[in-house]
């Protein structure tokens, strides 16, 4: 809500030194976000006044349109410094404009020599195009400001040099005339203060703020509706519980909003249409009352409120033909719909532009209009409004909350405007259907206030700012309150407490800790996410959280097959994003495309993890049935709730591009590959205490030559943890990853599961190790890892690390064969170990290797 101050000053006495700034403190202080102050003018200095011209004459012999202009600028002119005349002495100015929309006749902004235009643009008598110019034409960009103003004589001018009406006196000052100068506080309203989408509620909270009286401008003396005024049917009364009509004739089809109305208007962030139109638009910026005004000679019968009929179609103001839900509150007369009730009206009965017959002068416009003020459900609307995807400023005010009470008044101030602005007559007629509804009461404790806010405010100060924001209060230790219609977000004796605190100041109230129990602390699957956050952070790892969310079309990408159990996805009712309509079964996606987003910023170089949850459904969850919201739900229907969720297993997902080491001085540097990628894995195992076995496997959407399938030891059986490697190459292309780019992801529930809960410290012995080197041949096929694990369980317990450090294949092992050459480091806790129990235990080694595995010891 844009609110120009100097219209707040219309309801409020604010001091008179007061500026934006200022005001924006205070009604910050008071819970409105204001969010900027525009400064309107600002650097513009007069002499800025209205001229008249008397002559126009084209020059000749330039690429463009020039012409010298003689301009009236009534006392204000003969300030020619070229001509070294003194000021004020009413002599007409010569001046050089290029724009071409304004004629001899016209009446326009001059901006004379000594003046200074928004920007620095400091104006002096200057020659150019072979003549001294004495000022100069303005258009509206030059002076900031919209181009939209009333067209003079009802004839159309072309956007650029702003043309006045012709009954403006030469030397008028533009500045105040155009009120150029002005401040406008921009408020981001939020969805609970509705009546702060207009003047009125605005200045109300200004009021307070100050602790100045506020003019209402909705006391208005509203004549009592009768029998007379324009028929009115309503058949949706839960819809629609208000709808006031007033009826105008003989309205001047001729007649344009005002420089003062429009500029408001302007200011406010709306553009001028008609006056008709934009009178309607100024009562609802002014009273937060939406207004629609109906040609009455396009009305034909009653004016009814009701849901559309299935198939009916209605074409709105913006020119679209829509096909009307049976759930869409219409408005309507005897041939249908002819409006979106509290979205847009119809475009049938708009009000008809002025057309002026070229040859018998006459002048065909709406003269008879009838007014609608009408209270309508905010809940119909604003489902109206998305259904149809249509917001507009009448939809953002219902769906926030009207004031019902204020629809008379809006409807008068339409009326009486119209009647001072176009010369038309109020009928005598005044419809007003509305259902009967008792006041809404709160009862809320005296005191409830200051127990919400720790601090003790006293019942008077309770009763006081509960007053202020409009509320009558009744009773002494329980204060019956009664809030007022333009509230309808105080609902609960919260409600009335936040008001009380903000209005005291929410800097007032003491900062307090809180006080957590005491033996609390992480639990282990807690201490977990941050070991392992730890150690791959260590591994040169950025963490990069992403949204749950995800596009189906990504597994076509991935290349999983039709039936893969990650295209099982749970869908969302109402998606943040129509691209991201489901929960994401795999950490991969979002991570990919945080690698792919700084990728295609330039970052070459890349390794980024993620914990997150995944969303498994399984298909048997139970339909949720959701409780009522009039009281806590029961633990058999929190039981229920929690049954109809899917499987929400913790995964960790690791993400590589680029180079894994940098080249410099100190080497080459090498790439990222596959097997950084599963060593990843092996991290995040060890934080968990669990034993990570890679085996080869083939899974999408990973290379099937560089993929490992990573396992861990469960209830003495080996599972399936997760998947490590290089993506596929189509994989990559199709997502526009850098070439070669690693994955991992692996569940961090499992793997928590295998290990051994608490990570122990390794024993330290002080007696020293023993190495032994061994390479063994076996067949290609064999994996390193069943080596590796003959090779541990034949050594024993003095084994206390094993190293793959070389796989050599040659002609000399034999097509098919490949040498695994492993250090081996033996050392026990309480002796030095001899040359022989080194051996041994080698030779032990290997023995279960060849036995296991199939292998031979290299060179035998």
């Amino acid at each position: 809500m844009r609110v120009p101050l100097s219209w707040l000053r219309e309801y409020v006495d604010l001091p008179a030194g007061e500026t934006g700034r200022d005001v924006q403190a205070r009604l910050i202080s008071a819970g409105l976000e204001v969010e900027t102050v525009e400064q309107l003018g600002a650097g513009l200095k007069g002499p800025l006044v209205v001229g008249h011209v008397l002559a126009v004459e084209e020059l000749e012999g330039f690429k463009k349109p020039i012409r010298y202009c003689q301009v009236d600028v009534g006392q204000a002119g003969g300030t020619s410094q070229a001509e070294g005349s003194g000021g004020g002495t009413g002599r007409p100015q010569n001046i050089v404009c290029g724009a071409t929309n304004f004629q001899a006749g016209d009446k326009v902004v001059v901006v004379l020599p000594g003046g200074e235009l928004p920007g620095g643009f400091a104006i002096s008598a200057r020659k150019t195009y072979g003549r001294v110019s004495e000022g100069m034409i303005c258009s509206a960009r030059e002076l900031g400001m919209s181009d939209e103003l009333p067209r003079p004589g009802g004839r159309e001018v072309p956007p650029g040099i702003i043309v006045l009406p012709p009954e403006l006196e030469p030397g008028t000052d533009a500045i105040e005339l155009l009120q150029l100068v002005d401040e406008v506080l921009d408020i981001a309203v939020t969805p609970d203060r509705g009546y702060c989408l207009s003047l009125r509620g605005v200045a109300r909270e200004a009021a307070t703020a100050y602790g100045l009286p506020l003019r209402d401008p909705a006391l208005l003396d509203v004549p009592a509706p009768n029998g007379y005024g324009y028929p009115v049917r309503i058949a949706d009364p839960a819809g629609c519980d208000r709808f006031t009509a007033r009826t105008l004739t003989g309205l001047d089809p001729e007649a344009r909003s005002p420089i003062w109305l429009t500029r408001r208007l302007q200011k406010a962030g709306m553009r001028p249409v008609s006056l008709v139109v934009d009178v309607t638009n100024y009562v609802m910026l002014e009273l937060g009352q939406p207004l629609h005004a109906y040609d009455r000679s396009r009305l034909e019968g009653p004016i009814g409120v009701r849901r559309a009929a299935r198939g009916e179609k209605l074409t709105t103001l913006d020119g679209t033909a829509r096909v009307l839900d049976p759930e869409d509150l219409v408005i309507t007369d005897d041939r249908g719909p002819i409006g979106l009730a509290g979205v847009m009206g119809g475009a049938h009965t708009e009000i008809a532009d002025t057309v002026t017959d070229a040859e018998t002068g006459r002048v065909d416009g709406t003269t008879d209009v009838v007014i609608e003020s009408a209270h309508f459900d905010p809940v119909s609307v604003a489902r109206t409004a998305r259904r149809h995807k249509l917001s507009s400023e009448a939809s953002r005010r219902y769906e926030r909350g009207v004031d019902p009470a204020a629809a008379a008044a809006a409807a008068q101030r339409t009326v009486d405007l119209l009647v001072l602005l176009a010369g038309g007559t109020a009928g005598a007629g005044v419809t007003e259907v509305a259902a009967p509804a008792a006041p809404r009461t709160v009862t809320l404790r005296a005191d409830h206030p200051d127990r919400v806010a720790g601090v003790a405010y006293g019942r008077e100060t309770v009763v006081r700012r509960l007053q202020q924001v409009g509320c009558g209060v009744e009773g002494a230790d329980e204060l019956v309150v009664t809030p007022p219609t333009w509230r309808p977000d105080l609902r609960d004796p919260n409600d009335l407490a936040e008001e009380v605190i903000r209005l005291e100041g929410y800097e007032n109230l003491p900062a307090t800790l809180p006080r957590p129990p005491a033996g609390g602390g992480l639990t282990e699957s807690q201490r977990l996410r941050r070991r392992v956050g730890r150690a791959l952070a260590g591994a040169g790892f950025t963490e990069t959280p992403t949204y749950p969310f995800l596009g189906e079309e990504v597994f076509d990408h991935f290349g999983l097959a039709e039936d893969d159990p990650d295209r099982r996805v749970v869908r969302l009712a109402n998606p943040l994003s129509d691209t991201e309509p489901a929960l994401r079964t795999t950490l991969l996606p979002g991570l990919l495309a945080a690698l792919r987003r700084n990728a295609g910023r330039g970052e070459q170089d890349l390794a980024l993890f993620e914990t997150g949850l995944v969303f498994r459904p399984t298909g048997h969850e139970p339909p949720a049935v959701l409780p009522p919201v009039d009281r806590r739900p029961t633990d058999e229907e929190l039981a229920a709730l929690d049954a109809a969720l899917p499987p929400q297993p913790r995964r960790v997902a690791a993400v590589l591009a680029g180079a894994r080491e940098r080249p410099g001085w100190w080497g080459p540097g090498r790439p990222a590959t596959w097997a950084d990628a599963v060593e990843a894995g092996r991290a995040v195992a060890r934080e968990a205490g669990a034993e990570l076995i890679a085996r080869q496997a083939r899974r999408a959407p990973w290379h099937p030559g560089r993929c490992a399938a990573l396992l861990v030891v469960v209830d003495g059986e080996e599972t399936l943890a997760g998947h490590a490697g290089e993506l596929h190459p189509r994989v990559t292309k199709a997502l526009g990853l850098p070439e070669r780019t690693s994955a991992l992801e692996v569940d961090l529930d499992l793997l928590e599961r295998a290990g051994q809960g608490v990570v122990r410290a390794p024993r330290v012995s002080a007696f020293p190790v023993a190495t032994q080197d061994v390479a063994l041949v076996v067949d290609a096929s064999v994996a390193a890892a069943d080596v590796e694990a003959a090779l541990r369980a034949g050594a024993g317990d003095l084994l206390e690390s094993l190293r793959l450090f070389d796989v050599f294949t040659g002609e000399q092992l034999g097509e098919g064969r490949k040498s695994l050459a492993y250090a081996l480091r033996f050392r026990a806790p309480d002796r030095t170990l001899t040359a022989e129990e080194a051996s041994a235990a080698r030779d032990a080694a290997v023995a279960e290797a060849v036995e296991r595995t199939g292998a031979v010891l290299r060179g035998v």
